[in-house]
């Protein structure tokens, strides 16, 4: 027995030694091979659907699902982000420019602000303010001309990473199932635990590609289309922040065009501030609320705010792709939490409720003390024939019905 329990000690001591030894040989390719599984996963139905129409032909149907992925998302998107670029740089060379102008022309606006009250007390500070706001956007451009910058000088690794990802892509649709069996084989959970996590994984994952990148990519059209016809330069590039502002819940879009409309309505340009409040307020505004609904439902079962940290902690950490990840990773945390809630459950003491309250609705005196509060709501589980059970387990032996 000693013996064979020293066997299995060593040979877990290796298993963990080696496969960390291979993990970080290999860290490099992770990522990619984690989104080769995720466009995998994703892209399966599809590869199915093309194996029965060309006569069970998996090989085939993995060129085209891949072809199908380089033709319609990675040559759009490397286009974009080479016009993306080239407007960043311009419009960080115009703000300066366009700054002192607006300070030394008056604006159409100018005379009704006279009429305000203490309009005379800030008007020394009208150039500063304006100044300040045009370095602010200087310095937001700035930023994000060298994050463009640093994504166009790893473009050859950018390359080199997707040439991976496909090519782990073509293995997974093809031979996918039997990885995934192969490796929720090894994990010492139930089947039931196995499932619940991989349902989530596929589910979030959808979600949030249906929910964060097609509504972004919506917003940010619509809202660049806007910018447009506003006349505002750089309108792809703008479209792009405004697409990513849109993750952003409550504010998203309007952080970007709320403060341009201001600038057009003291300039006197009142035909684009009105384009920007019906395009970007009334159309890109409402969208969310419209279209996250039916494309997103209830896949991801989790709160906002679970997916605001998620997503923004994922780009600090994983850059672009925590958009994805983020979430995933957040969802997965909620999931393995109600796992071990479940697998524990008789180790796990109850909870009284936190707030002077009785079962049935009433607050509770005031005089009653914590231990008398809690000794009445005892006697009376919380959810019938849910915490019952539970108590009963964990009373046994006590007369009085009391919690240990």
């Amino acid at each position: 027995m000693k013996r064979e329990l020293i066997n299995k000690s060593v040979l877990l001591a290796l298993v963990l030694l080696i496969s960390a030894l291979f993990l970080d040989m290999i860290r490099q390719f992770l990522m990619p091979m984690f989104m080769a599984g995720i466009f995998s996963a994703i892209l399966s139905p599809a590869h199915r659907w093309l194996t029965a129409r060309i006569g069970n032909r998996e090989n085939i149907a993995s060129i085209l699902v891949i072809v199908g992925i380089v033709v319609l998302v990675l040559a759009p998107l490397s286009i974009l982000v080479g016009v993306v670029v080239g407007q960043a740089i311009s419009v960080s060379q115009s703000v300066t420019p366009w700054v002192q102008s607006f300070i030394n022309e008056p604006t159409a606006i100018t005379a009704y602000m006279e009429k305000f009250p203490y309009y005379k007390e800030i008007l020394p500070y009208r150039a500063v303010i304006i100044e300040k706001a045009g370095m602010m956007v200087g310095n937001l451009s700035t930023f994000l001309i060298n994050s463009l910058s640093e994504v166009t000088k790893l473009t050859v690794n950018a390359v080199f990473s997707s040439v991976i990802m496909l090519y782990v892509m073509f293995y997974f649709l093809t031979m996918g199932e039997v990885l995934l069996t192969k490796i929720l084989y090894f994990l010492p959970l139930q089947d039931r635990d196995e499932r619940r996590l991989l349902r989530r994984f596929t589910s979030v994952t959808k979600a949030t590609l249906k929910g964060t990148l097609i509504i972004g990519a919506l917003q940010g059209f619509i809202c660049g289309v806007a910018f447009a016809l506003a006349g505002i330069q750089g309108p792809v590039f703008w479209g792009t922040v405004m697409a990513v502002m849109s993750i952003i819940p409550a504010f998203g879009t309007a952080i970007v065009w709320v403060p341009a409309l201001i600038i057009l309505a003291l300039k006197g340009q009142f035909f684009g501030a009105v384009i920007l409040g019906v395009l970007c307020g009334a159309v890109a505004g409402n969208l969310d609320n419209l279209l996250r609904p039916r494309l997103v439902g209830k896949d991801t079962e989790m709160h906002d705010l679970f997916v605001l940290f998620g997503t923004l902690g994922g780009i600090s950490m994983f850059g672009v792709l925590g958009i994805i990840i983020g979430p995933i990773v957040a969802a997965l945390f909620i999931t393995i939490w109600e796992i071990y809630g479940k697998a524990f459950e008789a180790y796990l003491p109850d909870v009284g409720p936190l707030f002077n309250h009785n079962p049935s609705g009433g607050a509770v005196p005031d005089s009653l003390t914590a231990e008398e509060v809690s000794d009445a709501t005892a006697e009376s589980p919380r959810t019938a024939g849910e915490d019952a059970p539970k108590a009963e387990e964990r009373t046994s032996g006590d007369t009085n019905g009391k919690r240990d």
